[in-house]
């Protein structure tokens, strides 16, 4: 494989990532990048004759210098690289085949607190703390904010949102999720004024063709730009920062919250799965680890006994 017909090949790759996986922009760029960087490991040589030693000392060398989550998306990069290429008739066999994937420590959620959510949703709500900062700005960082906690959407469905995929009739939103598939989410009352306000502040012709969430400033003649995953990281950072909320806030967090605080509030396992758009259940089930524990620091908070054996220990 030249340089011609490898960089030809990450094109064909990038095109079956997108329209036949429906991976997010985040995914490709991510696979490429790991593609690139075992072609240069291999001093660019011909992937078409990689070996699964080859694989294997690059994974190798990237001990002590990559986490093991790090490590496993790279193989997975490859993995369905070489599985391309197989499929495209470019190689008889998968040199990643065999090579086991990288254990990697079970990371449980960290969801906010229901008091710290509604005192983020209280915060942006509140036209006192704009100072210098446009009704506009805040109108549409509260409507952010309150679908990522009240929807429990991807920071990357959210942004590819288009004004029309807000029914707000019947008050949902259609979303596309991981392999371009659309589920509807039911949105609740807080989510649909705080949509319904920032629309009706972006009344124009042909609004419903338009990005949901677009930046403030646009150029003269052009269309609003839509704001992408990185925008709306910043956005909810700076709010948390200025509503005096320590820990660190981020979209995946507030759709952690979501997840967990359904599960709290008695929602089935399998709804909350439909919800969030999980492929499979067992990605749901770590919520259910999430809220025993809390229910074990409720018990040792309040329970009576829990709260005697503690101060038995304190005594000794």
């Amino acid at each position: 494989m030249t340089e011609g017909s490898f960089d030809q090949s990450l094109v064909r790759f990038e095109r079956h990532l997108h329209a036949e996986k429906g991976s997010s922009l985040h995914t490709m760029r991510a696979y490429l990048s790991d593609i690139k960087a075992f072609a240069i490991f291999l001093n660019n040589e011909d992937l078409k004759h990689a070996t699964s030693a080859d694989v294997r000392n690059f994974l190798a060398s990237l001990h002590g210098r990559s986490k093991a989550p790090t490590v496993a998306r790279k193989l997975s990069s490859l993995r369905s690289y070489f599985g391309f290429l197989v499929l495209e008739g470019e190689r008889t066999a998968d040199p990643t085949l065999g090579i086991p994937m990288p254990r990697t420590p079970r990371r449980l959620p960290q969801p906010l607190g229901v008091d710290d959510c509604h005192l983020l949703m209280e915060f942006v709500s509140s036209k006192s703390v704009e100072e210098n900062k446009s009704d506009r700005a805040r109108s549409r960082d509260r409507a952010i904010l309150e679908l990522l906690y009240g929807g429990g959407l991807r920071v990357a469905e959210a942004c590819s949102l288009d004004v029309r995929d807000i029914e707000s009739v019947r008050g949902e939103v259609r979303v596309w999720g991981k392999g371009g598939k659309e589920r509807v989410v039911p949105l609740p009352e807080a989510v649909r004024n705080a949509l319904s306000d920032y629309l009706e502040e972006r009344k124009v012709p042909g609004i419903l063709q338009e990005p949901l969430f677009v930046a403030m400033r646009a150029r003269r003649g052009e269309k609003p730009r839509r704001l992408d995953p990185r925008d709306v990281r910043r956005i909810i950072s700076r709010r948390a920062r200025e509503a005096g909320i320590a820990e660190g806030v981020h979209p995946h967090r507030l759709r952690h919250s979501y997840a967990t605080h359904l599960l709290d509030m008695g929602a089935d396992l399998r709804e909350i799965q439909e919800l969030l758009g999980h492929a499979s259940l067992s990605t749901t089930q770590k919520y259910t680890a999430v809220s025993t524990d809390r229910l074990v620091e409720v018990y040792d908070r309040a329970h009576p006994r829990a709260r005697r054996e503690n101060l038995l220990s304190k005594k000794d």
